[in-house]
């Protein structure tokens, strides 16, 4: 599928191209799933196209933990049922719904934005950690890190052990029931909940 190719109509090329942008998806991937939307009924591709421009009016970032929202606070952030005092610090708004769905984890999250990462250029102030600070310790008394078990991500959860320690709060870590170089969006729920409740201090 590429641009120069005269009986693909622009339309067709700039869906393609706004595709093969997305994660795990190149313009091979992208080119079959336009044709499969374009082969199928039409208010499907409207109903498609109606869901995105609804989320990107209504979605955004939560002020407080960084989750992806309508609502600002968030559910979680204000839900009388959840923890004040567990803080899980994961990466990813997607590692949240992760977490979520194990369905053993009651507390409440701060979204870091990304890993740290000296090679793609991703400092201390690229990632929401100062944000992280400011809600320690306050009723927070365990923070719980969440970083995915790949280099980044233990780089991620290195530095904040030592940003976190002066704090006064119990800093705990996921165990490593998950496989090391993966990350939490493929661990399935089982495992995950057991990670969790098998955390230990560091």
């Amino acid at each position: 599928m590429r641009k120069q190719e005269p009986f693909i109509s622009g339309s067709l090329q700039r869906l393609v191209a706004e595709l093969a942008k997305l994660p795990g998806i190149g313009p091979r991937s992208a080119g079959r799933l336009v044709y499969h939307l374009l082969k199928g009924e039409r208010k499907r591709i409207q109903a498609l196209a109606e869901a995105l421009a609804q989320v990107a009016e209504r979605v955004r970032e939560c002020s407080v933990c960084g989750n992806f929202t309508e609502e600002d606070p968030c559910r979680i952030c204000t839900g009388a049922d959840r923890d004040p005092g567990l803080l899980c610090v994961v990466e990813q708004p997607f590692d949240v719904l992760v977490i979520e769905k194990a369905g053993s984890f009651r507390g409440r999250y701060h979204v870091l934005g990304g890993a740290l990462s000296p090679i793609n250029g991703v400092g201390p102030e690229d990632l929401r950690i100062e944000a992280l600070l400011k809600r320690l310790p306050g009723e927070v008394r365990e923070v719980i890190l969440a970083t995915n078990p790949n280099v980044e991500g233990e780089t991620t959860s290195l530095y904040l052990q030592k940003k976190l320690r002066p704090l006064g709060v119990r800093v705990t870590k996921i165990a490593r029931g998950l496989p090391i170089g993966s990350d939490l969006e493929y661990a399935d729920e089982v495992t995950l909940a057991q990670a969790l409740e098998g955390r230990v201090e560091i």
